[in-house]
């Protein structure tokens, strides 16, 4: 048989020792308790409180690590836009000194042309001059020898140097030879 207790059975009869208050057992709780906390306070505490000043002073340095690593990259980061920049304008100058060198070049290029082409026109000029002058002479030294022949054929008899000098110059003198040299007479 079970023996049932009630709420009124357990405070009058001593079933529980938890529940009812003890006054010896509330000291010995209280200084197994003080004993304990002293014991924690000069053995664990200190390595606990240890621990977690290392790791706020890890996470503190971390953090300064962190800010110095950035404020590097950040310079970093910086000095490379300043590089690039200048790189840019370095390029800039580079292509605009090219232009300015292929101008100039070209217009060189141009005016050597042009000075080479007047040259080579004034030298065909001075070569067309030259053998005018020289076909001119041909015609004259023909036109003496045609004019000696004729006149000798006409008159019958050979003549002197000094008729046949006038006669030439007679001769000459009568031809039109500015319109094959390009000259006017007037």
């Amino acid at each position: 048989m079970h023996a049932v207790l009630t709420p009124m059975a357990a405070s009058s009869g001593g079933s529980s020792f938890l529940v009812s208050p003890n006054l010896g057992l509330m000291i010995w709780t209280l200084l197994a308790f003080g004993v304990t906390l002293i014991v924690l306070n000069k053995f664990a505490f200190p390595a606990i409180r240890e621990a977690l000043d290392k790791r706020v002073k890890m996470i503190d340095d971390s953090i300064e690590d962190a800010k110095k690593a950035r404020e590097e990259s950040d310079a970093l980061l910086a000095e490379y836009r300043e590089r690039l920049k200048d790189a840019r304008v370095q390029a800039d100058e580079i292509v605009a000194r090219a232009r300015k060198a292929a101008e100039t070049h070209e217009h060189d290029s141009s005016e050597e042309a042009r000075a080479k082409r007047a040259e080579m026109l004034e030298q065909t000029r001075r070569d067309i001059d030259a053998e005018t002058r020289r076909a001119i002479e041909e015609i004259r030294s023909e036109v003496a020898n045609l004019t000696v022949l004729a006149t000798e054929k006409v008159t019958g008899r050979v003549l002197t140097d000094a008729d046949q000098q006038r006669l030439v110059d007679e001769a000459l003198g009568e031809l039109d030879f500015s319109a094959i040299s390009g000259e006017r007479r007037d």
